[in-house]
């Protein structure tokens, strides 16, 4: 399919003592060949914390989403649509076939934290679901996930020290016969974030933002470095969160201290 790829989402997400835990919303769209594959998700995301000792807390999480997928047939071209010396002019002889599916996609995970250490695992697709958009099955293969990471105060001790940070982090993805390993690392200084991380014989992916107490805007680009370079000049990933601020009060739980970006 040409064109590329158009992906857009939003996100919500709160703590709320009443239930003990955190409660999200997540909001995705996805455009594939100019929109002639369509993909739109709506996930509710719940997370309970469970305090293990005083500088140790454990949060697990489950998460529900509903997708749609659609095909636009007009878009697609057939072998039986080609003359040889005139290219695309005949009218195909494929008839449509399904053309649209959604389903029910369950996942949950588990995550282990402190003030400068945190590690977790995800499972993705707990379900399997078909997403076939013609006649016929095509589950969505379980995916596995497990992230490390830690962020380590540099500079001079006392009030300084938090102005500065570095954060290494790893992460491993695999899905039926495919594996993913990301590896890299962020500096923190002030408002400002920089990282590089590396991505599995395929990418270095280069990142860039800025955080207030109010706003976060970040920007990041996967240079590609495999046999995809030809044919693929990278990514592009632009984000901004605002964080609207609410009554003080004391939190009754810890937080996470992971990268911004």
């Amino acid at each position: 399919m040409t064109g590329t790829f158009v992906t857009t989402s939003a996100s919500y997400d709160q703590h709320i003592e009443g239930i003990s835990g955190g409660l999200g919303l997540l909001v995705t769209s996805d455009r594939a060949g100019k929109a002639t594959l369509n993909t739109n998700r709506v996930s509710g995301m719940y997370s309970f914390q469970l305090k293990v000792g005083h500088n140790f807390s454990i949060r697990v999480g489950a998460e529900a989403t509903y997708f749609q997928r659609s095909l636009d047939w007009s878009k697609l071209t057939f072998g039986d649509q080609i003359d040889p010396r005139r290219g695309f002019i005949y009218q195909s002889g494929d008839e449509q076939r399904g053309g649209a599916t959604s389903g029910l996609d369950l996942s949950a995970g588990v995550l282990g934290f402190s003030k400068v250490f945190f590690a977790g695992i995800a499972a993705h697709h707990l379900n399997e679901p078909n997403e076939s958009v013609i006649i016929g099955a095509s589950p969505i293969p379980l995916k596995l996930t497990a992230h490390a990471g830690a962020v380590i105060p540099i500079g001079i001790t006392g009030y300084e020290a938090e102005k500065a940070s570095i954060s290494p982090n790893i992460l491993y993805r695999q899905q039926a016969g495919y594996q993913q390993l990301n590896m890299g690392m962020y500096v923190k200084k002030g408002a400002l974030t920089g990282g590089v991380w590396y991505r599995n014989k395929d990418a270095f992916i280069v990142t860039v933002g800025i955080q207030t107490e109010i706003v976060k805007f970040g920007y990041s680009y996967d240079v590609t470095v495999s046999k995809l370079t030809n044919a693929s000049a990278g990514s592009h990933e632009i984000s901004f969160q605002m964080n609207f601020q609410c009554a003080p009060r004391p939190p009754k739980f810890k937080t996470i201290t992971c990268p911004s970006f």
